[in-house]
């Protein structure tokens, strides 16, 4: 019996010898798969018809500031299309604007939000492995390569690379990606994204204010992810919304909300949510020329007057 505890003895100090080694090369392996750049390579994805292409850049470069990259008219899917296409780079947030000139292939169009990655197969691969569903296989465009993913709970994602490195200048505000997923779906797509973007939950709130999804006399579950990729909040819900929420996929933070809703009307935006304050943020949600919708805060602001979450 002491001879069989002594080897248990010698074979539990290999395996501690051993274990040193093995997990380091694991922590380096998760190291490498890093493949996030920084939140001002995320851009909003908008699609709007042709004629409200002009329309709808001038509107929200007049809302937040900014520039517009010069207008192209390329082919920007795997499968033969034509859109034009511009960067719409603000302070608080980046919008890649499409105006399709032809039918838009299947999946465009549904994707929230392009993410540069810095290495497109091992992005891809990081995706797979972390339970995305790579719905678009990587694909060439005039710039670089792209791939569209799948998360649990049908939150499509598009990747992107560039050929020449892209030098984006940092966000004053970095803005929410915004996802509502249901109860049965909330844990698996928050491991999964948090396991692909290497980043962390900062809180998960079981019982947040149920006026910030418009339903007031009710409570919701709200979790806030960070990573290099940016911020993202999830909304977890029973799909019992009323108009819009939902409809926005982004969140964009200011400094002064009513001075930026003003210029919002002023450029031909529709408030269809007025200002309201909940915790230490005040919000509003907007829909720009073209159909696009959007939510805006401040944080930290108390000017709102009203609290109910109710449309105009």
């Amino acid at each position: 019996m002491k001879s069989m505890r002594i080897l248990a003895l010698l074979a539990f100090s290999a395996a501690i010898t051993t274990a040193g080694p093995v997990a380091g090369k694991e922590a380096t392996k998760s190291r490498e798969t890093v493949v996030a750049v920084a939140p001002q390579y995320d851009t909003t994805h908008v699609y709007v018809a042709p004629e409200d292409v002009d329309k709808f850049a001038t509107s929200f470069i007049a809302t937040f500031g900014g520039k517009s990259t010069k207008q192209v008219v390329a082919t920007v899917t795997p499968t033969p299309s034509s859109t034009t296409s511009q960067l719409l780079q603000t302070p608080v947030g980046t919008v890649s604007l499409f105006g399709f000139k032809t039918p838009i292939p299947y999946p465009f169009g549904a994707e929230r939000n392009g993410y540069l990655v810095s290495d497109m197969d091992k992005a891809v691969k990081a995706a797979r492995a972390a339970g995305a569903d790579v719905i678009v296989s990587t694909f060439p465009d005039p710039i670089g390569r792209d791939a569209v993913v799948q998360w649990p709970g049908g939150i499509n994602l598009q990747i992107y690379w560039h050929t020449t490195k892209p030098d984006y200048a940092p966000f004053e505000r970095v803005p929410e990606n915004r996802v509502y997923v249901s109860p049965d779906k909330a844990a698996a797509f928050t491991r999964s994204f948090v396991a692909f973007s290497r980043g962390k939950v900062v809180s998960d709130d079981a019982k947040a204010p149920g006026v910030q999804i418009g339903r007031p006399d009710a409570t919701y579950r709200r979790i806030r992810i960070e990573s290099a990729f940016g911020k993202m909040v999830v909304l977890v819900t029973d799909g019992h919304l009323p108009y819009p929420y939902g409809r926005e996929t982004t969140g964009y933070e200011v400094a002064d909300l009513a001075a930026t809703l003003g210029k919002a009307k002023d450029a031909g935006a529709t408030v269809l949510v007025e200002p309201y304050t909940s915790g230490d943020r005040s919000a509003a949600i907007v829909m720009f020329p073209g159909g696009y919708v959007a939510e805006i805060h401040a944080v930290g602001q108390k000017g709102a007057s009203r609290a109910d979450g109710k449309t105009r």
